[in-house]
């Protein structure tokens, strides 16, 4: 009788993990064809996206409200990695949209809590530990944000994290982007050929990435939550450090921070657990979510995988100010109270917080920020092999701030390399970064040694031009930089670049052969304001 139970206990253990195989697979595929359609959007689609995610306001507010909508930041940052691998987005403007992701994804929990509005003392402490997540992502946020804002830190702290792990020499291009087994048989292909409508493909995509994570989540759940919450209360949350681990370990075994914050809320409500105890566990969910986006990137580039690692970073940041000081844990705790106390004479100050503060708030913002940058279109000609082409990119600078980005949108195909098409610039006193590389603002003759895929370099300023003409255009303060590689056995020996300081703008870029044969020119031709 007992070998009869054990199979059957087998059996089911089995027929389990073979759902979640398979729900993990249709995950990645969803992500994979959710990539295909995203490239495949027209030209008109694409720059509108750009345009209202350069904004790092809009951007914030976006991740948030997607996220408010759908209830889990686990399928918006899977569609964030969707988008920057597949190029639609950049870096650095994903990282306000995983921000306000963070925010958004709290939204789960304080609806959770009006289901106790009827009982007035429990309403109270419902509300409590469902806001005590959303003032720490929002207090986060408020450190976190103006460091990117200003000073891009978190986009490129990521990108060094990610270079630590990944091949440098690996491509960023889209077309790299996709899970292995989709290059080998190529099944996206043959459903977005047969959808035959990019927007159509993406929703399709999206039904599908919504549906796999909600099926694993609830799977999961079953497994590891479902016979034991009786437990919880006495096993998990006596200890700061070990509420803070279980958050993080149930989250990523669940892979949703919105069902395992939901839960904390009956047991506060019922006061099984105090806020005190339970916020540990809260700041460990945020952790544990993070693992939704790293399984989002395998076999991915590194652009992608930068995506999952500000996700962490983000979070691990917010653990590290608020969790090992008591005060410092304590400012969200007491934000936590102080607003559901107010609710024991304010019914309605739950649902008028849900209201404002993720629908017309951010909306709001987004309508008063919508013109906070300044967008450029510049057109390139490309001069390769004796052939000139054209190629038009999209500048856009945010207004009041040191930072700017040229996306390119039909690049060369011979020339296509997406770190020379995407450039992440912004400028720091006297350095000048572009993507991973920086330039030194100083005097002519100058010079610097640094090191990237191809080897080590010498970076020199050749000359300081206080004005530039060509083409009818005219740019002041032009920075020429000469690139010498040191390898020898490698064919170009050194690159010009012709940098506007001022519009942060690379205006003409040149490469040489060990002759010094001039073999690929691109120069500005074009540039209009939109």
């Amino acid at each position: 009788m007992a070998s009869n139970k054990d199979s059957f206990e087998q059996s089911k253990i089995v027929i389990t993990a073979l759902k979640a195989l398979l729900i993990i697979f249709i995950f990645l595929f969803s992500i994979d064809l959710m990539g295909d359609a995203f490239e495949l959007l027209g030209e008109n689609a694409a720059q509108s996206l750009i345009y209202a995610t350069t904004n790092p306001f809009i951007g914030l507010f976006i991740g948030l409200l997607v996220t408010a909508i759908i209830q889990s930041s686990s399928t918006s940052t899977s569609m964030i990695v969707a988008m920057v691998a597949s190029g639609s987005i950049t870096m650095s403007d994903a990282v306000p949209m995983i921000m306000g992701a963070n925010i958004g994804t709290t939204l789960t929990s304080t609806i959770v809590s009006l289901g106790f509005i009827t009982r007035k003392n429990e309403f109270r402490k419902a509300l409590a530990a469902s806001t005590v997540h959303d003032f720490f992502n929002i207090l986060t946020v408020l450190i976190l944000f103006p460091l990117e804002y200003y000073y891009g830190l978190v986009s490129s702290i990521s990108q060094q994290i990610t270079g630590f792990f990944l091949d440098q020499g690996k491509s960023d291009s889209s077309s790299n982007f996709g899970f292995k087994l989709f290059d080998v048989i190529p099944i996206t292909k043959y459903i977005i050929a047969f959808i035959d409508n990019s927007l159509l493909s993406i929703v399709f995509s999206f039904a599908m990435l919504f549906g796999s994570i909600k099926l694993l989540s609830r799977l999961i759940y079953k497994l590891m939550i479902g016979e034991s919450q009786g437990k919880l209360s006495k096993f998990i949350f006596d200890k700061s450090l070990k509420s803070f681990s279980w958050g993080a370990v149930i989250t990523a075994g669940v892979q949703s921070s919105s069902v395992t914050t939901s839960l904390v809320v009956p047991f506060v409500a019922t006061g099984k657990v105090s806020l005190k105890n339970a916020t540990p566990f809260i700041m460990g969910a945020n952790i544990g979510t993070t693992i939704t986006a790293f399984i989002a990137v395998l076999f991915e580039s590194s652009t992608a995988m930068s995506i999952a690692v500000t996700h962490l970073l983000f979070n691990l940041v917010g653990v590290a100010v608020f969790l090992p000081s008591q005060y410092l844990r304590n400012i969200p705790i007491r934000l936590a109270h102080g607003f559901g106390a107010l609710t024991i004479n304010y019914r309605l100050a739950g649902v008028a917080y849900i209201i404002f503060t993720f629908f017309i708030i951010p909306f709001t913002l987004i309508y008063f920020n919508r013109n906070a940058a300044e967008i450029k279109e510049i057109t390139y000609q490309v001069a390769f092999e004796g052939e000139i082409s054209e190629k038009k990119v999209i500048s856009v600078t945010a207004k009041n701030k040191r930072y700017g980005s040229v996306l390119g949108v039909s690049p060369h195909p011979l020339t296509y390399n997406a770190k020379d098409d995407v450039l992440n610039i912004y400028r720091s006193n006297d350095v000048l970064f572009i993507n991973d590389r920086f330039y030194l603002i100083k005097q002519e003759g100058f010079c610097w040694d640094d090191q990237e895929a191809q080897g080590k370099y010498s970076m020199c300023i050749e000359n300081i031009l206080p004005e530039w003409k060509r083409n009818g255009l005219s740019f002041d303060s032009v920075y020429v930089f000469k690139q010498s590689f040191y390898t020898p056995d490698k064919d170009t020996t050194h690159y010009l670049y012709h940098i506007s300081i001022e519009d942060k703008v690379l205006i003409k870029k040149e490469q040489f052969t060990k002759a010094g044969e001039l073999i690929l020119s691109e120069e500005v031709s074009d540039i209009k304001t939109k």
